[in-house]
């Protein structure tokens, strides 16, 4: 199959995201498409998805013209895609979701529950994936319900499948599994385009590569004749810098101390502080329980034991509102189910966590939030239209922004990021590790959650690695390498 797209240009509103794309894809390849947020990407491959459909331009398959008024046209042509925001009901079990919209019916008309169950497993069986296609999707986390809309995808037969940032929540080994399953694809013919910002997996997976800057397409190529800095530096139009950003610095008193804390679930006996001008980093592998840890500390659970130390007092945390109350601050992991207020503008959820700091008599003083989120979405780079516009008319790695904004505008004490550069380009990385060195050095103790050891290694001072809920060890200094963190978040030690 043959997709050629000419000419494409796309507008909401008055924010032209499209300006005159052309590009070609062809089966049994793997094609990169590349760009910071806001770049088009999306858009692009929402038209040929058949979510949106042209302003002007013209879509051909095979050399014949085509068009997409509906994802289910875009489907039957033999494209499918996978949504950088997952497309799952999580009150239905597995085998239910990989056919929704197709499901599978007897002949007097009733759902064919047996028939989908027995094809869901031989798809798994196929791709060696191990779920119980009977497991209700809200009990999965996020990688897992990732592979489910692969393997929805591959049940297809598509001709083409659209990824958009498919490895954004696996492990290592899931994404070699993925990997795998592409290469497969591509043997047989498939073609696929993927949409990453992680740029070593597009070397490691690619064949090609088109990039889009500010709606135009400005480079394409073979990903053999190009390097990681050369496609970051297409992406944002500067050299990007890749080395440690750390300077040497005099670090506050202790802000944040855990002694013991275990729920003897998800994490056990974990004992760590945090001084004020300091960026702690804590890795692992995907399911080491971090995130319940730093949940537990921000009032969403409570710890079975231990304690909690919070500018040399002890506190127990009843609750999320307490915890901002006394100066802390959480950005999840889950921008879809646990960021975004789905129904509030961009406005509304920049400000919600400082509605009660500015107003008066109960009535909320707009102008100062206003006021507040554009000097936040000036030094973050959020592009947007409107600040009325609905939160979903800005791409993925934006809404990330726009999360992060709402907590820096409450001016905590402790910043706790989970996975907070998650979905974003290189460019709009860069901006958020200046920001956290920033609120460092405005004596913040910023805690950060990252399964990227590149990051940690960039912008923290010193880490803690997790294995299995526990801390398996700590890396600072000459131990602070990409290396030695894996060597620690598999199990292992630093000892020679």
């Amino acid at each position: 199959m043959i997709i050629e797209m000419k000419n494409i240009r796309k507008s909401f509103g008055s924010n032209e995201v499209l300006k005159n794309v052309s590009i070609t894809l062809k089966g049994g390849e793997i094609c990169a498409l590349l760009g910071e947020n806001g770049a088009g990407k999306s858009t692009l491959m929402n038209i040929l998805g058949g979510v949106h459909q042209t302003d002007s331009g013209t879509i051909s398959i095979d050399g014949n013209s085509v068009k997409f008024a509906t994802p289910a046209q875009s489907q039957e042509a033999g494209i499918a895609f996978i949504h950088q925001e997952l497309n799952l009901i999580n009150d239905l079990p597995i085998f239910e979701n990989m056919f929704l919209g197709r499901e599978l019916r007897t002949k007097r008309g009733r759902l064919d529950l047996e028939r989908m169950l027995h094809e869901t497993k031989e798809v798994f069986k196929k791709m060696n994936v191990l779920l119980d296609p009977k497991t209700y999707v809200s009990d999965l986390d996020a990688s897992y319900k990732q592979i489910v809309e692969i393997c929805r995808a591959m049940m297809m037969n598509a001709s083409y499948i659209i990824m958009d940032e498919p490895t954004t929540s696996l492990t290592n080994h899931e994404i070699n599994r993925v990997f795998s399953m592409m290469r497969a694809l591509k043997s047989k013919g498939v073609g696929i385009i993927f949409i990453s910002h992680k740029l070593h997996e597009v070397m490691t997976v690619c064949d090609r590569f088109t990039v889009l800057r500010d709606g135009n397409l400005v480079a394409e190529g073979n990903i053999r004749e190009v390097t990681t800095n050369d496609l970051a530096r297409y992406m944002v139009g500067y050299e990007v810098r890749t080395g440690s950003l750390l300077k040497e610095k005099k670090l506050g008193t202790e802000v944040l101390r855990v002694e013991g804390l275990s729920n003897y679930k998800d994490y056990r006996d974990i004992n760590f502080s945090v001084r004020a001008g300091e960026v702690l980093g804590v890795t692992g592998l995907l399911g080491d329980g971090r995130s319940e840890l730093f949940q537990s500390i921000f009032g969403v659970d409570k710890p079975a034991s231990g304690k909690m130390y919070l500018n040399g007092k002890e506190i127990t945390i009843k609750s999320t509102t307490h915890a901002i109350k006394e100066g802390i601050a959480y950005v999840p992991r889950n921008r879809k189910e646990n960021g975004i207020i789905k129904d509030m503008d961009i406005l509304e959820n920049a400000s919600i966590v400082t509605w009660p700091t500015y107003s008066k008599h109960g009535i909320l003083r707009i102008q100062k939030h206003r006021e507040k989120f554009a000097q936040q979405r000036k030094a973050l780079r959020i592009k947007m239209g409107q600040e009325t516009d609905s939160i979903h008319s800005l791409s993925g790695g934006n809404q990330q922004k726009v999360i992060l904004s709402k907590w820096l505008m409450a001016k905590p004490k402790l910043l706790i990021l989970d996975n907070p550069t998650q979905g974003v380009d290189v460019g709009a990385k860069e901006d958020i590790y200046n920001i956290i060195l920033q609120l460092a050095e405005e004596n913040i103790a910023i805690i950060v959650l990252s399964s990227e050891g590149q990051e940690i290694t960039r912008v923290c001072d010193r880490a803690l690695v997790m294995y299995h809920g526990a801390i398996q060890g700590e890396v600072t200094g000459e131990t602070m390498t990409e290396h030695d963190i894996m060597r620690l978040a598999t199990g292992g030690s630093l000892a020679q």
